[in-house]
């Protein structure tokens, strides 16, 4: 909260700094409409959910990547290799590196699919009565999503049980996006901070797996049967991180 006063303190409306600014500036046009959402207290719960929520989501989502990549040995030399032909040693990956990366972002979607880190998503509630798939849901009713029902769909994935980069690549290996990738639920209150988390997940991601092959200690093999708390993590495993 101190942090936001300092901004109201200091906002210049015409010149915003970062986040903070650019809501204080919405409360300020919306002042008049309480029904818009835009406050101070709405501000300082989205400030902590971008701190608390995506760190946490994207710790975990790196986690489940590292014992991905312990327990599949060979799919982490192919990234390595698509890294070293596309980026090389020399330099940091950059996000511009993306999309000449498929096989890269493959993984990095698949680690999501199959990490599965929030199953039921977050409550919602229903803003007015509505009738969905046939079910009347009355204004106010909190609902849950089961995303895992979606991302392991044995309509909709080849192998969903299975840790399978291939799903998101077509014939010529080229990536290709699917339907069910849902980790971030869907519709208007669909995760706000998907495309952030991609970013943060392809560069951590690629520049781990630039300067380091993860092994595992003797006889330490990590599980890939996750822990439920906030999220789905994995069990609290060892990893040795060998530069490359």
């Amino acid at each position: 909260m101190a942090e936001i006063k300092k901004h109201q303190e200091e906002v210049n409306p015409d010149d915003p700094r970062d986040f903070i600014d650019v809501y204080l500036g919405e409360v300020e046009k919306k002042k008049e409409d309480p029904l818009a959402g835009f406050n101070v207290d709405t501000l300082l719960v989205c400030t902590l959910d971008l701190m608390e929520a995506g760190t946490e989501s994207t710790t975990t989502t790196l986690r489940w990547a590292m014992v991905l990549m312990m327990n599949y040995p060979e799919i982490q030399a192919k990234v390595q290799a698509e890294i070293d032909a596309v980026i090389g040693q020399s330099r940091q990956p950059t996000l511009t590196d993306r999309p000449e990366m498929p096989y890269t972002d493959a993984v990095i979607h698949e680690v999501q699919r199959f990490g599965n880190i929030v199953p039921l998503g977050f409550p919602k509630m229903a803003s007015k009565d509505t009738t969905l798939g046939g079910y009347f849901i009355p204004k106010g009713t909190v609902t849950t999503s089961n995303l895992a029902s979606v991302l392991f769909d044995k309509n909709e994935w080849e192998t969903p049980d299975v840790f399978n980069p291939g799903h998101f690549l077509d014939a010529e290996g080229r990536f290709q996006r699917r339907d069910a990738f849902l980790p971030f639920s869907a519709g208007k209150r669909a995760c706000l901070g998907e495309h952030l988390a991609k970013m943060q997940l392809f560069l951590f991601f690629s520049a781990i797996m630039q300067r380091f092959t993860l092994t595992t200690l003797p006889g330490e093999m990590p599980s890939l049967v996750g822990v439920q708390g906030f999220t789905n993590a994995p069990e609290q495993f060892r990893v040795m991180a060998v530069p490359r």
